[in-house]
């Protein structure tokens, strides 16, 4: 009764979200601009507060089972995918459908509400490894526990889900999709060499009457002319109303674009397709400015009061470049120099290390987002316990305004995921299709099966028993915290994550199959799973403590 107590209270602070949404009064840009609120304020606001407050440093030590927990429950999921696809006869595109489905689970709105909610109403999540713990240090831990994995997941999702899993049909190698792809591609290629080698024009009627214009009106002409034939191409492949093509570089992740060009950029734009805390999306769009850009320079914009050459802050401007450009033409000068008197075989060495080193930071930048910050910040807070009472010291004046604001701002956080997520399963985002037929609905249908057996079902069935055990047998004091055994079981039998709606949208793949398998999984099935789920967890819980 308590677990369905709190099941449902998300369901009931969701719902408002899902009829305002299908009233239309919680549009598709209001839900990108609420998420991205509460990604850049609320969020990070409810982490510092539950983490720096409850924190240890000895706690810390424990977490580093979670990968090696995340890369089974993946590996499990994935060959369960797998044998599903095989039992259902699928091809390529549909398996791969089905494996991102069953590998790329919510780790991110649903846990967290159930974990805050379950650590209020059940008694027994107390650890006895720490005396006096209590309801704020449970909560507190299971969100940590669920950021990591939630972060482990983004990595994964946004690189192999996105450019293999969900990428666009013409992308996928053996389908009929990719082979018109590769004609129209060569036959473009192709029309644009003819008149190079065969040396006839190919320009339309209004070029060949032009015959009496000047050489560069008639190149004109035919350079308006393929841009015209270009911008025919496109819109017969995108018609109005449909998604924006997006090139494949546009949406690589962080990582990728960091490591790749290992110079110092800004980030790649992030999708701009409905962006939620709900679906596990936790960088607001636009990316994050980089330090290149911030010291660029760059002429000042329209309406800016440097624009004025005789102005007083342009010439501390000019001053302050100036300056900064001498000092670093003095260091690397100096540094230059003694780096030039060192040995060949040292130099070659340091330039390796240092450039491994440079592009490890770069890809750590770029992959930061205001909830990592706010958790580095909590971790360097509980580190020190000198500045956690002077954040949390009772009747100190810190403690009464900031600390407080802060835990204000973060008891947004949770009921502002579930209003968005409520809204997200409304299905009114989802752009029609007017050419489905029945033949496309018999396909959704089996996917929609095998995206559910492999992902709440199968992977539930394999990992319970190999969590049980190895919280009965294997020594690390982390697998007895009851919320961690919780959190282990809601992310094995979690429906798959809401992120993958946005990535079917960008890549044009499945949207229907995709949009019914969310009704389906956080609708009808979420009930009766984080029921058996939650209560098992609590009995492994209960007979690892024997």
């Amino acid at each position: 009764m308590l677990v369905f107590e709190a099941v449902l209270e998300v369901v009931c602070v969701s719902l408002p979200g899902y009829i305002v949404a299908r009233q239309g009064m919680f549009t598709a840009e209001m839900q990108k601009f609420a998420a991205n609120l509460n990604v850049a304020v609320f969020t990070p606001c409810l982490i510092f507060i539950k983490l720096a407050s409850q924190l240890t440093t000895d706690k810390l030590a424990d977490l580093a089972i979670i990968p090696v927990i995340f890369i089974v429950q993946t590996l499990i999921s994935y060959l369960c995918s797998i044998a599903v696809s095989k039992a259902f006869g699928f091809s390529k595109r549909p398996r791969n459908f089905v494996v991102a489905m069953g590998v790329f689970g919510n780790s991110n709105s649903l846990p967290i509400s159930l974990v805050l909610s379950l650590s209020q109403t059940i008694k027994g999540l107390h650890w006895d490894n720490l005396p006096g713990d209590n309801d704020d240090e449970v909560a507190a831990r299971g969100i940590l526990y669920l950021l990591i994995f939630q972060q482990l997941g983004q990595m994964v999702r946004w690189s192999w889900g996105y450019n293999v899993l969900l990428a666009p049909a013409e992308k996928v190698e053996g389908t009929t999709e990719n082979d018109n792809a590769r004609l129209e591609t060569g036959q473009a290629i192709l029309g644009e060499s003819e008149p190079l080698m065969g040396g006839t024009s190919t320009d339309d009627e209004g070029d060949e009457q032009d015959v009496s214009g000047s050489d560069d009106t008639r190149v004109e002409n035919r350079e308006t002319s393929k841009r015209s034939a270009r911008g025919s191409h496109y819109g017969s492949e995108f018609r109005s109303g449909q998604q924006t093509p997006v090139t494949h570089r546009q949406h690589t992740s962080s990582f990728s674009s960091v490591f790749s060009s290992g110079g110092l950029s800004k980030s790649g734009p992030v999708p701009d397709l409905l962006p939620t805390p709900a679906n596990g999306n936790i960088q607001a769009a636009g990316g994050m400015m980089s330090l290149p850009s911030i010291w660029s320079n760059t002429g000042p914009i329209d309406g800016d009061v440097t624009q004025d050459p005789k102005g007083f802050t342009a010439r501390c401007r000019r001053a302050i470049q100036k300056t900064c450009g001498t000092i670093y033409r003095f260091i690397s000068g100096a540094c230059g120099s003694a780096f030039g008197a060192l040995p060949d075989p040292l130099q070659t060495f340091l330039t390796t290390f240092g450039s491994m080193v440079g592009r490890f930071l770069l890809g750590v930048w770029s992959f930061m987002n205001p909830p990592l910050w706010a958790m580095l910040a909590a971790i360097v807070v509980a580190s020190i316990p000198d500045l956690q009472r002077f954040f949390f010291g009772n009747g100190t004046f810190f403690k009464n305004s900031v600390t407080s604001a802060i835990r204000q701002s973060g008891g947004v956080a949770v009921p502002l995921i579930l209003v968005v997520l409520g809204a997200n399963l409304a299905r009114n985002t989802l752009p029609a299709d007017p050419s489905h037929t029945k033949e496309d609905q018999k396909e959704e249908t089996k996917l929609l099966i095998a995206s559910i057996i492999s992902r709440m079902v199968l992977p539930f069935i394999i990992m319970a028993p190999l969590l049980a055990v190895t919280a009965k047998y294997v020594p690390v004091s982390i697998l007895d915290d009851p919320i961690f055994v919780i959190v282990c079981f809601l992310i094995t039998g979690a429906p798959s994550a809401l992120q993958l709606a946005q990535i079917c949208q960008i890549n044009n793949v499945y949207m229907g199959a995709m949009s019914r398998l969310l009704f389906q999984s956080y609708v009808v099935w979420i009930l009766p799973s984080t029921l058996v789920l939650v209560v098992c967890a609590l009995e492994v819980v209960e007979w690892a403590q024997r």
